[in-house]
């Protein structure tokens, strides 16, 4: 439970952070994509033998840079590119997992077993943690005047296409830190929903990163001691929590969410 409280904790926290910008900027499918492209990089460090987190971080950074490629030189667009390349590398993952004879840690992979978590796998979630907080620190200025205005960022001398290619380099990272506390197939699930609560809950940016991480963490501490008292999967689990937080937002936010609305436009019709 303490490895992953540890675990689960750490990849809310950097999937939160990231949250925010990709939700300001619209990049829920390319978390997708980078999400589901990790898995053949995971199965072929597996068969040979090296760190897990090498092989996702690889294939995450090179299915980025497949979709560039594609939409840059052909007539497909940039969606349809993503659901090109995400889906032939899962599907590749797939049938690599077919072929290795023992399966147990893959499927791990896939749904999630942040009880199991190796002291190896602790030691690359912080170090790669470390990395992307730092980073978004040093950063934090860029990248927050890239999502709300990238014209007026070139204007000024910085450069769009770096920024953008530091932010799909940082979310191949949250992908590999956060398939360790809920597998591939949930890891979308921690890297959009903390940012899109909390932009339910303010116009503030500042204030949306403070929220989207109080999301994430409660949600990561709610679900695996749910996990642990249910018995049921805490990757599973995490992200229900983490579901359940984004529907009281979109029912109860007091100035965006469904309820409130519907009773300013009965008060606006009365009067």
């Amino acid at each position: 439970m303490q490895r992953a409280l540890l675990v689960g904790v750490v990849a809310g926290v950097v999937c939160a952070v990231l949250s925010c910008w990709m939700t300001l900027i619209g990049w829920s499918l390319m978390g997708d994509a980078v999400s589901h492209a990790v898995l053949p990089g995971v199965v072929l460090s597996y068969i040979f033998g090296f760190p897990l987190a090498l092989g996702a971080l690889v294939f995450g950074a090179g299915s980025v840079a497949l979709i560039g490629v594609v939409n840059r030189t052909s007539r497909v667009k940039e969606d349809a590119a993503i659901g090109v390349v995400f889906t032939a590398m899962f599907g590749i993952g797939v049938v690599l997992i077919s072929r290795v004879p023992s399966e147990t840690d893959l499927m791990h992979i896939l749904f999630g077993d942040v009880l199991g978590v190796s002291d190896s796998a602790i030691v690359q979630v912080l170090v790669m943690a470390t990395v992307t907080l730092s980073v978004v620190m040093v950063k934090h200025r860029d990248l927050t005047l890239y999502a709300f205005d990238s014209v007026h960022a070139h204007t000024i001398g910085i450069s769009p296409r770096r920024l953008e290619a530091l932010l799909l380099g940082l979310l191949s990272l949250t992908v590999v830190i956060a398939l360790q506390a809920v597998g591939i197939i949930l890891v979308v699930a921690m890297v959009i929903i903390p940012g899109a609560t909390a932009y339910l809950l303010t116009d503030r940016f500042e204030r949306m990163l403070l929220i989207s991480v109080a999301v994430s963490v409660a949600a990561a501490v709610l679900g695996t001691y749910a996990s642990f008292h249910l018995n049921v999967a805490t990757g599973g689990a995490i992200v229900v929590a983490q579901a359940a937080a984004f529907a009281m937002a979109y029912l109860f936010s007091p100035r965006q969410g469904v309820l409130a609305r519907a009773l300013a436009r009965r008060r606006a019709v009365v009067t």
